[in-house]
Order: C-alpha cells, then sequence, then structure tokens
C-alpha cells in the first residue's frame, strides 16, 4: 500500500521551516500533497494564486509533491477525497503540541484510518513563523534579517512588495 500524505498551512509566506516539513514529507511518503489552506480568522499578505506559485518555484526538484487548495474543510476530510492515509503536521513549541494533539484526537474521531505524524523542526528553524517573518518587515535593515528565514522565491517577492529600504 502506498503511503500518502497531506500538509496543510496558508503559507502567507511561505517559510524555510515549511520547507524543512515539506522536504522531510517527501521523504516518508511515496505521495505528498501541500495543501494551501484558507483561515477566515487571517488577513493574508499573498494571495491564493502568488502563495501557489511562491511553493511551486520552491519545490521544485522534489519529485513527489503536489500542491493543492482546500478551502472549509477539516483536513481529515480533505485527507480522506484524495485517499491519504497520514496527515503530516509540525510542532514548534509546547504550545503548538497542546492544539496539534487536541486537533489529531477531534480528526480521528472523525476518521481514526487517518493517522498523523508530528515533526520537529531542528532548532535554528523552530521557532521561524509566517506571522513572526511578517512582523519583521518594515525596520532599516528587514531585508537582512528576513532572508535567512524565507525560500529565495518569497525573498524576491517582498523585496517587490515591500520594497530595498
Amino acid at each position: 500500500m502506498k503511503k500518502k500524505g497531506v500538509y496543510a498551512g496558508s503559507f502567507d509566506p511561505l517559510t524555510n521551516g515549511h520547507m524543512w516539513m515539506i522536504r522531510e514529507g517527501s521523504l516518508l511518503f511515496d505521495e505528498f500533497i501541500v495543501v494551501i489552506g484558507t483561515n477566515p480568522e487571517k488577513t493574508y499578505t499573498f494571495t491564493p494564486e502568488e502563495r501557489f506559485n511562491l511553493l511551486q518555484k520552491s519545490i521544485k526538484g522534489i519529485k513527489n509533491v503536489q500542491i493543492d487548495f482546500m478551502e472549509n474543510r477539516f483536513l481529515v476530510k480533505y485527507a480522506e477525497s484524495v485517499e491519504a492515509n497520514y496527515i503530516l503536521r509540525g510542532i514548534r513549541s509546547e504550545n503548538d503540541y497542546f492544539f496539534e494533539r487536541v486537533m489529531r484526537n477531534i480528526n480521528g474521531d472523525m476518521n481514526n484510518q487517518i493517522n498523523t505524524i508530528f515533526l520537529m523542526p531542528p532548532r535554528e528553524i523552530a521557532e521561524v513563523s509566517s506571522s513572526m517573518i511578517k512582523g519583521l518587515i518594515g525596520p532599516d535593515g528587514w531585508q537582512e534579517v528576513i532572508k535567512k528565514y524565507v525560500p529565495e522565491p518569497v525573498y524576491k517577492l517582498f523585496i517587490k512588495r515591500f520594497g530595498k529600504s
């Protein structure tokens, strides 16, 4: 039986932490789908199409990864619809653990045939989040600060969108 996994996020912006999860997921699964979700509680910097394009450029060379969209669905229901048997989630902190543990249990109540796998990123990217990146934009020197936290295509779009100075 093929191992098929899904990994979802808003990816606004895509970070090196997300990329680490995507690379690890591509090694764990025969087929791996990165799902761009929407959260009505979030204000987005990039359109869904821009996020799709940034993901596409950033995952070049990773053969078994596909990108898809999901709106107004439970992730476990999306996983069912694409016949995935795993959900991949990242845990950066104690808060993530408590939240993700609850979500894993709720997903299990909806479909106990889909397993959740948790990965913890390396220390140097563990605190990186999309919200943190967005919060760094603006002060003098922001360009150099964010450069080490995001893939090159994301960095270039930030420079284009928010300027060099």
